[in-house]
């Protein structure tokens, strides 16, 4: 069981040696850190850690806005790390420990108030869609050709026009003209 850390600046103007102490205090062997924006994705010292990481050793930072920018961000590192058995905790946020009973009880609490956060959203963008769709809102790209001009595309069709050419006059792609025969 190996305890390793992981520390992040946001700017060059920071240092991350405070951090580093911290974490070498908490019993961190190796400490992992970079300078990058909590907002980036691919954050390469935070990868290199998650793949160091195996059963049974603990991934530990100074405070959870360390590990992540938001609490979806938050939760699927978590997530990751518990899937494999790996440990977390969080040395200022004492309660963000899935090392104890009562860390794991807290943060799967947090983990059901943000799916019932997006479920929400999800709710209430379906509502507002819905809406929307019933005062006439058409939804997605808008329609190349007028209707007119869908109407005389059909027609020149069926008087044998081929699709390359009537689509040429409607500066649109023969598969735009095509499209109007399986409508």
């Amino acid at each position: 069981m190996t305890i390793y850390g992981y520390a992040r600046v946001s700017t060059d103007g920071q240092t991350v040696a405070a951090q580093v102490a911290a974490l070498s205090a908490a019993g961190a062997s190796k400490v992992f850190s970079e300078t990058a924006s909590g907002a980036k994705t691919d954050r390469a010292q935070l990868a290199k850690a998650l793949r160091v990481l195996q059963k049974g050793d603990t991934l530990v930072v100074t405070r959870l806005d360390r590990l992540a920018r938001s609490t979806r961000d938050l939760l699927n590192v978590l997530h990751t790390l518990g899937e494999r058995g790996v440990g977390f905790r969080s040395l200022v946020d004492t309660w963000a420990d899935t090392t104890t009973a009562h860390g794991r009880l807290m943060l799967t609490v947090l983990g059901g108030l943000a799916e019932f956060e997006r479920e929400l959203i999800r709710a209430r963008t379906g509502e507002g869609r819905k809406r929307a769709m019933d005062r006439g809102v058409r939804f997605g790209r808008p329609r190349k050709l007028t209707p007119h001009q869908r109407q005389e595309a059909i027609a020149r069709l069926a008087a044998g026009e081929t699709q390359a050419d009537i689509a040429r006059s409607y500066a649109v792609d023969a598969t735009t003209i095509g499209r109007l025969q399986q409508a």
